[in-house]
């Protein structure tokens, strides 16, 4: 077995925000995914010393947290690349194939964030988990769900696809299941004390003869056989574990939110390797030679190697070192320190760790606290950082039940009940710590934005990391708004959830979905432009002056998305040049110039006034560019929905939608259909907006138009049935419950005609919320009304 320390190989730095994922299927490449909404290929150059050549494989519009290597298999001779993330959608790619054309497949069924894929060893099935709470087998090459793994009480965080045999899940409420790839419910292993995060197989050298490790939120990795039984636990990470992987050494290599990653021979963790990062998301190793690759929230990949030829020049080494030492490490994170109490400097020349990766506080010569880690192999401490005070850290401690937080915050939920605690530290993630709270309270996911915002709001931003500015325009159901490690937010902190489920029907207020990264969307454009250039679509590329109309329009669209524009032309000129690359684009690359037209359509009346050479509106634009008829497309579709959704944001885009109720129904409805999650929130949004277009006060009540309200509650009626994700069901009951308020004709009709109520039942067995049943008794009140 080798005994040498893994070194750096190389540092790979193209991503745009955390690298949550990363998969090692060969020597030759690496593979990662991210929160920048990108899937990369890692391409080996050289080996000595490495160098990488990066290409994007795919690039989505929402968080990518999840990725897995299909081997070589028949009509698949170089593999496939599987990713899966917060759009729940499944996408399937051969490797080097352009981002652009069309995915091998397009896996549906999940209903939320798809968080965990592996892929069995001899090709035949994929298994996914998801915070809907299942998991599902899908058979390669077929594409289709084969079954669905089911009696998770949580988010399924982990899955393994141990043998042809077995599928083993690991979940939010602490239990580790054994199903078929068929479905069948084999058993349940319980043992864990918190969420299960990772699971991965063990090599047969192992010397404990388990067949599969678990590890999680409790920090401690517990090895395990296919009966259940344990025999074995190796305790070292500090605080959260997030990915476990298999050397061909039969070692364990693991990951996590105390910014390490570990290296595990036998019982004994013996090399500890610290990122200057928040959280190390993932590590995956390689067969063929034995390296491994990290991914963390500092935004890069990092190949590690033993072999000296495989190790990046000393420079590099040195710089990778020297940013560990530089990193700030929060008060918080290593509990109470008594600076007149430390030792000093001499400490480190007197004393030996007791075991690798054990940490100690020093008092510095100048003052300062700094934290260094015992190396087994080098018989030396090593600086891994220097201890500061958070920002808007007290320092003071609150205990709850026996442990001590910075922050013991009180949410309240239901009236009359005594409020929920929330224990955080200022070294804890907060999108960890609401997963968590939400979890151990059992409530529903749609919390998550809220509980993990208010924890920034009233921490003042104090987490490691830069601060970053909030995507403006935040959703107001929290479905588009999310939380990003450092980000600030743009609202005004609240001290708790709702404290009570008011009425909420009729809806008064129009929805936007206005979130986005404006610089990311612009720079997507200029390499679509650049490649179509290189393809010779001479009529479609934009030139000099249209690329400086699209740099100039970037700033003031922020500027009047966060309501604080003062007007110039650019944003008409940029209606312009959006309308021209819908117009002209070929469909595969019209996703960027979308995103901002829906963008446009909510922040400016230039895009409700836009009139085409021959008078068109950009409505007639997208039809005329069948953007909303191909079905293989759902998210082109998703982001011209949600234009249309964003007209009501001024009063000309609502003239505007009025008066094209007909043409932009007849876009639509077939998206009714569609199991897209984001596409059918999109929908359902828009139907909520007409649904307060045609009950506002300004709306006369004589002058409501019941025959379109009419077509509406059809299509709702419908969606209510069919959809299972809970925001989808709620925005269409609430788009139904305000479109009652027009008038009794449509109540009977709701009730004779489209049978909502029998909508309502299936609703109430599909989603079990409290807003739901609260919702859904508002609305029957009404019908009950109109008898």
């Amino acid at each position: 077995m080798a005994t040498s320390n893994f070194k750096l190989s190389a540092c790979l730095e193209e991503h745009e925000d955390d690298v949550r994922a990363v998969a090692f299927p060969h020597e030759k490449l690496v593979i990662s995914a991210s929160r920048d909404a990108t899937v990369r290929e890692w391409k080996l150059l050289d080996p000595a010393p490495p160098r990488y050549d990066c290409s994007i494989t795919s690039h989505g519009s929402s968080f990518v947290n999840a990725v897995a290597f299909c081997p070589p298999i028949k009509g698949y001779p170089d593999g496939l690349i599987i990713s899966g993330g917060k759009d729940t959608i499944i996408q399937v790619r051969e490797p080097g194939r352009e981002p652009d054309k069309d995915a091998e497949a397009l896996l549906l069924g999940h209903a939320h964030n798809v968080c965990a894929l592996d892929v069995s060893q001899d090709g035949t099935y994929v298994v996914s988990g998801s915070w809907d709470g299942s998991a599902r087998v899908w058979k390669v090459g077929k594409w289709e769900c084969d079954a669905i793994l089911e009696g998770h009480q949580g988010s399924v965080w982990a899955v393994l696809a141990y043998d042809t045999e077995t599928i083993i899940t690991g979940c939010a409420d602490q239990i580790i299941r054994l199903y078929t790839p068929t479905g069948k419910f084999l058993h349940s292993i319980k043992g864990s004390t918190d969420v299960v995060r990772a699971l991965c197989r063990v090599s047969p050298k192992h010397p404990s003869e388990a067949d599969f490790a678990s590890a999680g939120n409790d920090g401690v990795i517990r090895l395990w056989r296919l009966n259940g039984k344990q025999v074995g636990e190796l305790h070292g990470h500090e605080s959260f574990i997030y990915s476990l992987t298999t050397l061909p050494t039969g070692e364990l290599v693991s990951s996590g939110e105390d910014r390490t990653v570990r290296i595990w021979s036998n019982n004994e963790c013996t090399q500890t390797i610290t990122h200057p990062a928040i959280s190390v998301w993932g590590v995956a190793a390689c067969s063929d030679n034995g390296d491994i690759v990290t991914g963390a929230s500092d935004k890069k990949v990092r190949v590690f190697s033993r072999v000296k030829e495989r190790q990046a020049a000393q420079e590099a080494v040195q710089t990778f070192e020297d940013s560990v030492k530089a990193s700030s490490i929060p008060k918080q994170q290593v509990g109470d320190v008594q600076k007149e109490t430390l030792p000093g400097p001499e400490f480190l020349h007197q004393k030996s760790g007791t075991k690798e990766g054990q940490v100690i506080m020093i008092k510095e010569d100048d003052g300062s606290v700094g934290a260094y880690q015992w190396s087994q192999s080098s018989q030396s401490w090593m600086s891994v950082g220097t201890v500061v005070d958070a920002v808007g850290s007290s320092g003071k401690k609150t205990d709850y039940l026996g442990k001590d937080y910075d922050y013991v915050f009180d949410v309240d939920i239901e009236d009359g009940k005594p409020p929920l605690k929330l224990p955080y530290n200022l070294s804890q993630n907060p999108y960890e710590a609401t997963t968590k709270f939400i979890q151990d309270n059992e409530l529903p996911m749609t919390y998550l934005d809220q509980v993990a915002n208010f924890i920034t709001s009233n921490t003042q931003g104090a987490t490691l990391g830069q601060s970053a500015q909030a995507p403006v325009g935040s959703d107001p159901y929290g479905t588009e708004s999310r939380y990003r490690p450092g980000e600030s937010t743009t609202s005004a902190p609240t001290s708790s959830l709702p404290t009570s489920r008011p009425k909420v029907l009729p809806q008064t207020s129009y929805l936007s979905i206005k979130t986005a990264n404006l610089r990311t969307i612009r720079k997507k454009i200029e390499e679509l432009n650049v490649q179509l250039d290189n393809e010779g679509h001479i009529d479609a590329v934009l030139n000099t002056a249209q690329l400086a109309d699209l740099e100039a329009m970037i700033t003031p669209l922020e500027q009047s998305l966060a309501g604080t524009y003062s007007g110039n032309n650019a944003l008409e000129r940029g209606v312009d040049l959006v309308m021209q690359m819908v117009a002209s684009w070929p469909a595969g690359q019209q996703l960027p110039a979308l995103d901002l037209l829906r963008l446009l359509t909510a922040a400016t009346s230039a895009a409700a006034a836009y009139r085409s050479s021959d008078g068109g509106t950009f409505i007639d634009v997208l039809e005329s560019s069948k953007v909303l008829e191909d079905p293989d497309r759902p998210n082109n579709i998703m982001l011209a929905v949600r234009a249309f959704s964003n007209l009501f944001e001024t009063p000309e885009g609502r003239t505007l939608a009025d008066e094209s109720f007909d043409k932009i129904h007849v876009l639509v409805k077939s998206s009714a259909n569609n199991a897209n999650r984001n596409l059918t929130i999109a929908l359902t949004t828009l139907y909520v907006n007409y649904a307060v277009l045609y009950t506002t006060s300004s709306y006369p009540s004589e002058q409501r138009p019941t025959d379109l309200a009419l077509t509406l509650m059809d299509d709702l009626s419908s969606i209510i049935r069919k959809a299972v994700d809970s925001e989808a069901v709620y925005r269409g009951l609430v788009a139904a419950g305000t479109l009652l308020h027009v008038g009794e004709e449509l109540q009977m009709a709701a009730k004779e005609i489209y049978d909502l109520d029998g909508a309502l039942k299936k609703a109430e067995q599909t989603v079990k919320e409290p807003r739901i049943k609260g919702v859904i008794g508002e609305i029957r009140g009404l019908l009950k009304g109109s008898e």
